[in-house]
């Protein structure tokens, strides 16, 4: 069985989960339970003052502040995932 995500490996991702934090990544590898992302920022909001889209604009424009080498994320816990070129702050 083929993974839709696969198409994203080598590519860097925007990861939004079901709680506070948002991960930012090249994506390495995919399976049935887990996501991997290499040189990430795993990122929880309630850090920061800012939006999440604010937050992932400003990663566009200054570049990703990796906090990981390689982060594992449990897939029953992602909403979604976005090419990182394919955000837009309209």
């Amino acid at each position: 069985m083929s993974d839709w995500l696969e198409r994203f490996i080598g590519e860097t991702v925007i990861v939004d989960m079901d709680s506070p934090y948002v991960c930012l990544g090249r994506l390495e590898q995919v399976d049935e339970r887990y996501l991997i992302l290499a040189d990430a920022d795993l990122h929880d909001m309630r850090d920061s003052d800012t939006t999440r889209e604010n937050y992932i604009a400003a990663s566009v424009t200054t570049g990703i502040k990796r906090n990981r080498k390689r982060v594992v994320l449990a897939r029953s816990q992602v909403v979604a995932v976005a090419r990182l070129q394919d955000f837009t702050d309209l």
